[in-house]
């Protein structure tokens, strides 16, 4: 069985007031938005091949769906397969909002010599918590030391001096080190032979992923031929890229202001997911579940729950465009005071 990253964590939805959005503004769904929307505003499960660095992948991906912008969330050494988080547009804005949500890879530990199984199995079950890592000599960030979080060690198979293991960990943390620190710890050292990455939060190996070229054919089809049957399989809404966070859903009427750079005050909650502690990375959706910003809690989602007044939320990244909701609120004229 599988372990669990902080995007499993599950939570409830707590009931602040009751409202009702109106059918007028922003999309009544997210199964069926604009393919030309997408393309301005969507993210892609992408299966990184080995070979290329992460920033290659970006361009390649940059310029088979003809657009300005496009980011990835999390770098992987050109080595390393598997999932690539990448973002198109203003959901380049969103990739950073994948860093809380944990990670998954599977890998293969290359042992110097032989070593006993049980003893194999013992030591890897020793590397889960908090662990001190300092990165690699080959890495392209400054030596110091760290800590870094692994929420699990699964061993798939051992065979001879090879081991096969699946790890979920904090983002930042250097599986290359893990695996030396893994062959120290055993007495006879040892390296990292393979690495695939299998999941970023929500992001999976077995759900939306798609290679170059099927992004490449997905892309043609449409262009040639208008059928955008293969192209929305993997470009999926902004709002997927968010489902590992913990959501405040709020009013009609507050969504306009956010997105001019407003924070979030207490009458503009509608609803709030459960377990947010102050200082966590929340998503602020609408009552249809559109995603309007990242922001940072204010505080706890109990005492959320039933402040009257005051700033609740700080809002970090806008991620949705002016305009989509009408604008209810009113600017203070420049000579008003505060």
């Amino acid at each position: 069985m599988r372990g669990m990253l902080p995007a499993d964590k599950p939570r409830e939805l707590i009931i602040r007031a009751v409202d009702n959005t109106n059918p007028d503004y922003g999309f009544k769904s997210l199964d069926n938005l604009p393919i030309e929307y997408l393309l301005e505003s969507g993210v892609i499960v992408l299966d990184k091949h080995a070979g290329p660095t992460s920033h290659e992948v970006a361009t390649w991906v940059r310029k088979i769906l003809q657009v300005d912008r496009v980011g990835h969330g999390g770098t992987l050494d050109p080595s390393v397969t598997g999932i690539l988080p990448t973002g198109v547009g203003h959901a380049t804005k969103a990739m950073q909002a994948l860093l809380p949500a944990g990670k998954e890879y599977v890998c293969v530990l290359e042992l110097h010599h032989k070593a006993d199984d049980d003893d194999i199995r013992r030591v890897v079950n020793e590397f889960v918590g908090k662990l001190y890592q300092k990165p690699p000599l080959r890495s392209s960030v400054k030596r110091v030391l760290r800590i870094r979080e692994i929420y699990y060690n699964e061993i798939l198979e051992i065979k001879g001096r090879l081991v096969l293991f699946r790890v979920g960990c904090q983002a930042g943390t250097y599986i290359r080190k893990l695996c030396f620190d893994i062959g120290e710890a055993l007495g006879v050292g040892g390296h990292m032979r393979e690495l695939r990455r299998t999941r970023v939060g929500k992001f999976r190996e077995d759900e939306h992923m798609c290679s170059l070229h099927d992004l490449k054919d997905a892309f043609v089809f449409w262009k040639e031929d208008g059928d955008d049957t293969e192209l929305r399989k993997y470009l999926l809404p902004i709002e997927f890229a968010l489902g590992h966070l913990p959501s405040i859903n709020i009013r009609d009427s507050a969504v306009d202001a956010i997105c001019h750079g407003a924070n979030l005050a207490a009458s503009g909650v509608v609803s709030i997911s459960s377990e947010i502690k102050k200082g966590d990375m929340v998503a602020l959706k609408t009552l249809k579940g559109e995603a309007v910003a990242v922001a940072t809690s204010n505080d706890t989602s109990d005492r959320i729950v039933k402040a009257k007044s005051g700033i609740v939320a700080k809002s970090e990244r806008v991620l949705m465009e002016r305009g989509r909701y009408p604008s209810l609120w009113k600017k203070k004229p420049k000579d008003e005071p505060t």
